[in-house]
C-alpha cells in the first residue's frame, strides 16, 4: 500500500464505544495490505477506549482514529482529558508491575504488544496511540 488512510469516528461515552472500537478496527484492518495483526489491534484498541470512558467526564467526546500505513497500522483514541495516562510511556524494564493489581493491566499489554505507543496532547485533551507492524507472511508452509 503506498499511501496511508485514515478511518475516524466519534464515539459514545458508554460501554458500547468498546464493541464499536473494536468493529471500525476489524473492518478498517480487512483493507490492509499486508495487514497488522487483527486480534491484537482489537485487544488493544478496546483497552484504550475502556480507559477514555472510564477516565473522563461523562459526556467528553472520544474519537477512535485508524491510520492504515505501508508497514503496518497507527490506533490513537482522543478524549478530552489532558492528563497523561499514567504508566503508558514508562519503560517495560522500569520496575514489574503487581499482576493482582486491580488497574493498570491494560497500558502493560499495549506497552508489550505494540511495536510502540504514546500520548501527545491535542487542542481539546489528549491523543493516546500505539502502532502495530504488517504481518508479513511467507509462501505456504513457511
Amino acid at each position: 500500500m503506498s499511501d496511508a488512510s485514515a478511518w475516524r469516528i466519534a464515539l459514545p461515552h458508554t460501554a458500547a464505544a468498546v464493541p464499536m472500537a473494536r468493529a471500525l478496527v476489524r473492518t478498517a484492518l480487512a483493507d490492509a495490505d499486508p495487514p497488522a495483526d487483527r486480534d491484537t489491534a482489537e485487544l488493544l484498541t478496546a483497552e484504550l477506549v475502556a480507559n477514555a470512558v472510564a477516565h473522563t467526564g461523562p459526556g467528553a467526546p472520544i474519537e477512535l482514529v485508524v491510520e492504515l500505513l505501508a508497514d503496518g497500522c497507527q490506533v490513537e483514541v482522543h478524549d478530552g482529558e489532558p492528563c497523561p495516562p499514567a504508566g503508558l510511556s514508562a519503560r517495560p524494564d522500569a520496575g514489574r508491575p503487581d499482576p493482582w493489581r486491580e488497574h493498570g493491566r491494560g497500558l502493560l499489554l499495549i506497552r508489550s504488544l505494540s511495536s510502540d505507543c504514546g500520548h501527545r496532547p491535542t487542542a481539546h485533551g489528549k491523543a493516546v496511540w500505539f502502532t502495530l507492524p504488517a504481518q508479513r507472511t511467507g509462501p505456504a508452509g513457511t
